[in-house]
C-alpha cells in the first residue's frame, strides 16, 4: 500500500527527500498521513503529518528544517528535509490513517537516513 524512498547518506546541514507513494484508493480517502523514524537504540516518533484538508503538524525538533507535503495527483507524500543534522540519522517510515466505513492504519517499509558529522 505505501513505498517509501529517498533515503541515504548525507552531510550535516545538507538535504534530502523523501517520497512516499500510496495507492490512489488511500490519496482519496479521509486520511492523515506521515513520517515517523526510528533512530538505533530509540523509540519510534511522529516527525510530521498531513491530512487530506491540508493540515500539516510537525516535531518540534525539526520545524523550520522539515517540508511535509503531498501530491495527490501522484499519490505521493513527499518530507523534504533541509539543514539535517547528526540526531536525525534513523530509518524514516512513512504511515497513513484511512478512514473508509472504518479506521485503518497501514505502514510502508522505512527507509535510512545517516547524516555524518
Amino acid at each position: 500500500q505505501l513505498q517509501a524512498s529517498g533515503g541515504g547518506l548525507v552531510q550535516a546541514g545538507g538535504s534530502l527527500r523523501l517520497s512516499c507513494t500510496a495507492s490512489g484508493r488511500i490519496f482519496a480517502a479521509i486520511n492523515i498521513m506521515a513520517w515517523y523514524r526510528q533512530a538505533p537504540g530509540k523509540q519510534r516518533e511522529l516527525v510530521a503529518t498531513s491530512n487530506n484538508l491540508g493540515t500539516t503538524n510537525y516535531e518540534d525538533s525539526v520545524k523550520g528544517r522539515f517540508t511535509i507535503s503531498r501530491d495527490n495527483a501522484k499519490n505521493t507524500l513527499y518530507l523534504q528535509m533541509d539543514s539535517l543534522k547528526p540526531e536525525d540519522t534513523a530509518v524514516y517510515s512513512c504511515n497513513a490513517k484511512v478512514f473508509d466505513r472504518r479506521w485503518a492504519e497501514y505502514w510502508g517499509q522505512g527507509t535510512l537516513v545517516t547524516v555524518s558529522s
